[in-house]
């Protein structure tokens, strides 16, 4: 086994950070282990009510005074914190890489889409400006200015631990609100190193605070009357039910949940760039993605039974050689393709969709249950690429999320017919297609229901500066986070309408 440079070189105990201190919590703590060594690496507390009130206490306290800083003044705190997540960028993939079990390619990129975020950020003067127009009517003017509202919960996901919160709370943070953030208790890591860096940054106390925990934070968050809104990112079951419970106490929310994305193969796709793409959408991060390809829909458009099958032949084999070189350990060698799920539950219920499709009649082409790793490494968390022939869009393993690295490809003789099994989908997170065609191009941006699109791109994946989209079951909510749509979720337009004697 190759010599790894981990960060974290013995178990570390969590703190919550609140009002600018690191506090112990009175809560009992659980384990975080790395999933490809088995190894417990942090502590982390399960806080108690009581902790997260003192939190909500004092992001009331900070925002009086953060929300009268000048935007400005707010961007200069926000441009120290990028060079501070600069100067440790290493590091912060590879704490990701041990919490999570990502590559650290993964977590490298995972970090410079949270810098990104970080970077517009500071473009909070002009991201928060109004609008105004004179004379509406003899001597009066009338102009629109957006202000903070208040303290925002940020609930996060295990599957990108450093990114994701920051798709909300620099955008928060800049347009002068407070947030709480509530790290996943399986990956608490990356949100505790980047509270490191804001407490160097010049933030004031209380304007960025961390309070680790499960169920029971989540709740308080909803409940609390202190809290204006709620972002989360995660399954949507739970989704649904933070929607539903930030309606009745009248809370804004960005609920972006689960995904069952499809891609297409064109008959006059770019073969090889398509398996190259595929690749890294189906067993990128494990397939633990919301991005992540599903459903690999192969489309015989325009080609007689005779061409349709040589052509579908050919893609599956294309795909499955590909598939089976994958190169599975831990993520921590740079040489490594994939790395584990997250953690051993994670992994059974994977492996329980593998045997429903076998149950209902898809054919196992590559069997992932057959961990190879390259390394002398304990195989609980592990899986190689798996991949399903002979899926119909009617089988379990075709409409449920997986969250795994399984791949299922599913014939079809028309775009038309492919385009409907897209709408009979109740996600609507993503879909992407392969061609070489801009009729076919347009034809499925325009008609496909899904919030993010990509054409000859595997993962569509947007920038920090445009909005992560989603539609149906894969979001609830009325605005995105990300870039100028987070700005607007995060302050209340005001309007003024004046006339002076």
């Amino acid at each position: 086994m190759p010599i790894l440079e981990e960060p974290i070189k013995e178990t570390l105990h969590l703190r919550n950070y609140i009002d600018g201190e690191w506090v112990d919590s009175k809560g009992e703590p659980n384990d975080v282990t790395n999933p490809a060594t088995g190894k417990l690496i942090a502590r982390v507390p399960v806080s108690t009510e009581d902790e997260f009130e003192k939190a909500v206490n004092a992001a009331k306290g900070a925002f009086y005074d953060w929300r009268r800083t000048p935007p400005l003044a707010r961007a200069r705190c926000f441009f120290r914190l990028k060079e501070l997540l600069e100067e440790n960028f290493e590091e912060l993939s590879r704490i990701q890489t041990m919490e999570h079990g990502k590559t650290i390619d993964e977590s490298r990129g995972e970090t410079r889409r949270g810098i990104e975020m970080v970077e517009v950020a500071t473009g909070i003067p002009s991201l928060m400006m109004g609008y105004n127009l004179e004379d509406i009517a003899s001597g009066i003017d009338e102009y629109l200015i957006r202000q903070p509202l208040g303290v925002f919960g940020i609930i996060a996901p295990f599957n990108f631990p450093f990114m994701v919160p920051l798709w909300f709370a620099p955008y928060a943070i800049a347009a002068g609100n407070c947030v709480i953030i509530k790290p996943s208790p399986h990956v608490p890591l990356s949100q505790t190193k980047i509270a490191e860096l804001v407490d160097e940054s010049g933030f004031p106390p209380g304007v960025w605070n961390v309070v680790h925990g499960g169920e029971a934070i989540a709740s308080c968050m909803m409940e609390n009357r202190d809290i204006k809104g709620i972002c989360f990112v995660g399954s949507t079951p739970v989704g649904k039910e933070i929607y539903r419970k930030c309606g009745e106490t009248g809370k804004r929310v960005i609920a972006q949940c689960g995904a069952k994305n499809f891609l297409l193969v064109m008959p006059d796709a770019d073969l090889e760039k398509t398996i190259a793409a595929c690749m890294t959408s189906f067993y990128g991060n494990a397939g633990q993605r919301c991005l992540s390809g599903a459903n690999l829909v192969i489309v015989g458009e325009g080609l007689n039974k005779q061409e349709f099958d040589a052509f579908y032949e050919k893609v599956v084999n294309a795909f499955i050689a590909s598939a089976s070189k994958i190169k599975v350990g831990y993520g921590l060698d740079d040489s490594v393709q994939m790395g584990p799920v997250q953690n051993k539950q994670r992994k059974e219920r994977i492996l329980g969709f593998i045997q429903k499709g076998i149950d209902e009649g898809a054919k196992l082409r590559l069997d992932g249950r057959n961990v190879r790793l390259v390394e002398d490494l304990p195989d609980t968390c592990f899986l190689n690429p798996t991949v399903f022939t002979d899926v119909t869009p009617d089988m379990t393993i075709a409409r449920e999320e997986i969250f795994g690295p399984v791949a299922n490809i599913i014939r079809t003789e028309s775009f038309d017919d492919a385009v409907e099994m897209i709408h009979s989908n109740p996600y609507g997170n993503a879909s992407c297609i392969f061609t070489g065609s801009g009729k076919w191009a347009r034809e499925f941006q325009y008609r496909v229901e899904c919030g993010n699109i990509g054409i000859n791109i595997g993962i569509a994946a947007p920038m920090a500066f445009f909005p992560f989209s989603g539609m149906k079951d894969s979001f609830f909510g009325t605005l995105h986070g990300q870039g100028q749509e987070a700005i607007r979720f995060f302050t209340e337009s005001k309007v003024v309408i004046q006339r002076w004697f």
